[in-house]
């Protein structure tokens, strides 16, 4: 089926979906402030700079935007480099990709920093031959760009190439892009797994049954 696979991380490889759904409600119970209910949602789709602003206003904080918005990203430094644990099955599906001689890459909108800390602190690392952001490379994941790079380097054909991804519009990127794609179901992840389950090439509620797919489909050792 495959000769290279890409990775996303949160809710992926990495079991990180927890923070980014609940940082604004862990940073107010640690200033001694009630979160209100649906403040996860309210924050969702905003970026740190908007969200600090808005936390700010709504809940009269005495601190400046921009302390708000060190005081986030310090809590997920801290969450990313000793607390988020690995998916369950992450280790056994990367440990047969590298037994069938899959080489696999990351392909992540986190910073590089964080991640790289996580899959270390996880035994993880040392999987991937690649890893590869997108504040790095310049364009988000509505474009396939870090896609194409991660493939160039694992000397994959997109489409021979696995993309494992639980968000709708990344999966849809690749999809689009010729890439073999696989839908990761995450319970903080992706509001519409519907859509997922029909778009992606494989859907799988896990990484075991993603393992067992990529197991059977290539062979046990085939490139």
């Amino acid at each position: 089926m495959c000769n290279g696979a890409i990775f996303d991380l949160d809710g992926v490889v990495l079991d990180s979906m927890s923070i980014w759904n609940d940082l604004g409600a862990r940073y107010l119970r640690r200033l001694g402030v009630a979160p209100e209910p649906g403040l996860n949602e309210v924050l969702f789709s905003m970026s740190m700079e908007q969200g600090a602003a808005w936390l700010k206003s709504r809940f009269t904080l005495e601190y400046s935007e921009e302390k708000i918005v060190m005081d986030l990203k310090a809590r997920i430094r801290k969450y990313y480099f000793e607390e988020v644990p690995a998916k369950s099955g992450a280790r056994e599906l990367l440990q047969c990709l590298a037994e069938q001689k899959i080489p696999a890459a990351v392909a992540t909108s986190s910073p590089r920093e964080h991640i790289c800390r996580a899959l270390e602190r996880n035994g993880l690392l040392s999987f991937f031959d690649k890893i590869y952001t997108t504040s790095e490379i310049g364009e988000s994941k509505h474009s396939p760009k870090v896609y194409f790079t991660a493939a160039e380097a694992l000397g994959s054909d997109s489409s021979r190439t696995l993309v494992v991804e639980d968000s709708l519009y990344a999966l849809q990127t690749a999809g689009k892009a010729g890439f073999l794609t696989a839908g990761i179901y995450d319970a903080l992840g992706e509001p519409d797994q519907e859509q997922l389950k029909k778009d992606a090439y494989i859907y799988c509620r896990d990484l075991t049954e993603l393992q067992n797919h990529i197991f059977t489909e290539n062979g046990g050792n085939q490139r």
